[in-house]
């Protein structure tokens, strides 16, 4: 089952993601910030729109939800908990439900903490995850609404996943959240590594997402309560897993 994946940049630093399956003529977007650049990409491609996933509430994630809704009569799937804050929703869904999108599988995953509904989508098949901004490249979302052990229990579920999984984040935040995570260890090879080629693709225009499990789970410091990033932040031995995660989620907020 072939399935093509297309990033398309909207506002000043979001992504929107097309998905397409050729043999049932099946395409999805996940999330809708503005209206014009999906709707060109899809004209680029001659696809018809047949569903639009919904990550949350935030305006810069469901800014043109409706009308791309009434453009294209494509199904609308958010979570069940949240509708009240989502535009209208065709088709409800809660964490742990799984729903046919062509000859795919998506799977719910809970994923509170950037906001209270939000939720992640996941392919297994295609070894996809649309996290919205909760797990993000190099970094995850602001905790707005929920708190750190909900962000942490949200990164620990996405983190179990396969680690070649490819992670399709919300923003164009990667070289920003780099800078910070080298603030902490600036003398991390790996981390030294990974900025240089995040430069690199900025400086040719190119977007750095999506970016496997694999990569984050080795270079993101909010996936990384270990000793290393312990003693980077100053916390004592015995300092848990949480506590880790809650000081650098702390010192990103005011970085």
């Amino acid at each position: 089952m072939t399935l093509e994946l297309i990033i398309v940049p909207c506002l000043k630093d979001n992504y929107a993601w097309l998905i397409h399956e050729e043999a049932t003529d099946t395409t999805a977007v996940v999330d809708v910030p503005e209206v014009a650049p999906i709707l060109e990409a899809l004209r680029t491609h001659g696809w018809r729109l047949s569903h639009i996933l919904i990550t949350h509430h935030h305006a810069d994630h469901i800014g043109g939800v409706e009308a791309l809704h009434e453009m294209t009569g494509a199904r609308v799937i958010g979570a069940a908990q949240d509708a009240a804050r989502l535009p209208p929703l065709t088709a409800p869904v809660a964490p742990g439900d799984r729903f046919p999108l062509g000859m795919q599988t998506v799977e719910v995953i809970d994923a509170p903490g950037h906001t209270i509904g939000h939720i992640a989508y996941y392919m297994a098949e295609a070894g996809l995850l649309f996290s919205g901004d909760s797990l993000m490249s190099w970094g995850c979302g602001r905790l707005f609404e929920g708190t750190p052990a909900q962000m942490f229990g949200t990164l620990a579920r996405l983190s179990a996943l396969p680690p070649e999984t490819r992670v399709c984040s919300g923003h164009e935040y990667t070289e920003a959240n780099g800078r910070f995570a080298l603030s902490l260890e600036p003398g991390n090879p790996a981390l030294l590594a990974r900025m240089e080629r995040i430069r690199a693709l900025r400086a040719q225009g190119e977007p750095t997402l999506p970016v496997t499990l694999a990569e984050e789970l080795q270079t993101n410091p909010f996936l990384r309560a270990d000793d290393g990033l312990r003693r980077a932040l100053g916390l004592p031995e015995g300092a848990s897993a949480l506590e880790i995660f809650t000081e650098a989620r702390a010192r990103k907020d005011s970085f």
